[in-house]
Parts: structure tokens; sequence; C-alpha cells
């Protein structure tokens, strides 16, 4: 199980998060969104970001031009795309860049079955992407709103890792161990307020996860020692 804590604006919290052993911080790109920072702003965090942790762009429905001037501008290692775009689409755009790229598909109990994510899914993995993130569906958002999805609706034998976000938090990401997923997503559940992460909430989810981590090796280590 990786980790990405996502939404950040704050150096310190990006520090934090480094310092607590996350996979990756994720960057928003979005106006709309309150978690959204700025080139001038993502350019000083993600120059904080030590090797060997990776840095998430997140856009939504981003033109070509608008990505190249990020990506002249903001080191990032990997492009998430959380809009409307088409697999073709992402792949045309992520090429432009020459950077590995994440869906963002959001799942609706009205809308989808496990058949249907893993055709959604089958089509980006055609297209290239590295990993699929699945997340709530919400009507007037594309994301970052704490809401959590049906996870029997999670493929068990998808084309591509799965992340999970939505609605994650310390509490309940135990819960997530025995799901067919790759990686875990949090930002709401890391917070005390939109974009100011909560260090002692970041404290706590790693330690839930490290715990479950360190459990399942346990159980996976042969009886027989002797040998």
């Amino acid at each position: 199980m990786h980790v990405k804590f996502c939404g950040f604006t704050q150096l310190s919290d990006v520090q934090t998060a480094a310092q607590l052993g996350a996979d990756a911080v994720g960057l928003v790109f979005y106006p709309p969104s309150p978690r959204a920072v700025t080139l001038v702003q993502a350019k000083t965090l993600s120059a904080s970001v030590p090797a060997f942790m990776s840095v998430v762009a997140l856009v939504v429905n981003m033109h070509q031009d608008e990505l190249i001037e990020l990506v002249n501008t903001v080191s990032f290692d990997i492009i998430q795309f959380h809009g409307d775009e088409t697999p073709e689409q992402c792949q045309q755009l992520a090429s432009s860049i020459n950077k590995r790229w994440i869906k963002a598909l959001r799942i609706n109990a009205e809308q989808h079955t496990p058949d249907s994510v893993r055709a959604q899914i089958d089509k980006f993995a055609a297209a290239g992407a590295s990993s699929i993130l699945l997340d709530a569906y919400h009507p007037a958002a594309y994301g970052g709103t704490g809401q959590r999805f049906d996870w029997n609706l999670i493929p068990q034998d998808s084309s591509l890792p799965i992340i999970l976000a939505g609605g994650l938090d310390a509490e309940n990401v135990a819960a997530t161990l025995d799901l067919p997923i790759y990686a875990v997503d949090v930002s709401g559940g890391i917070e005390k307020d939109k974009g100011k992460k909560d260090a002692a909430k970041m404290r706590a989810f790693m330690k839930a996860v490290k715990r479950d981590r360190w459990q399942n090796a346990t159980l996976s280590e042969p009886s027989n020692l002797s040998s």
C-alpha cells in the first residue's frame, strides 16, 4: 500500500509529509478548488520535496499550452487528469510534456458496476496510463469532496494499479487493506482547513497504514524459519 497526500498549499505541510514517509504529494492546479496553488507557489513547494518522493500535478481539463507552461515552471513527476479528459486526450497531453499519467474516474453507484468500471479502466490502460484513481462522484465537483463511494464497485482484476480516494482518514484506512488497490490518496482527511494540513492527522494516517503493512508482512512470512 502506497500513500499519496494531496492538496498542499503550505511549505511546512509538505515537509511534514516528507518526514512521515508519504510516497507522493499532490499539488492542485484547478483555480476553482480551495486547494489550488499558483505556479509560483507550486515551484517553491515542489522544490522542497526530497529525492524518491513523487510530486503529482492534478489538473482539470487543462489546455496544452497551460500544461506546457506548468511543466516549464514546476518540477513534478506525474500528471493526474481529474476532469473530463478522454483516454486519447490524456495520452496526447501527457506525451506533449513527456510525463507519466494517472486518470481519475468518479464512481457513481447509480451509473457504475464493477464490470463498467473495469471497462473504463481498460480504455485508459490501452492509452498508456500508469495507474487509475477511483474517487466519489459529485455532480458539482471534480473531486476533493471528502465523500466515499461504494467500495464494492472496485473491480477485482483491474488492468491498471488502482489508487483509492474519497472520504479516507486515519479511522477507516485500515479497512482498505483487503481491497484490490495499489495506493490510497487522501486530502480532506488530513486537514484542519481546506489546503491546510493537520500534522497529527497526517501522522495518525501514516501510523495506521504502516501498522497494517507490518501486520500483513508478518502474516505473509513463512512459519518455518529454521531452514
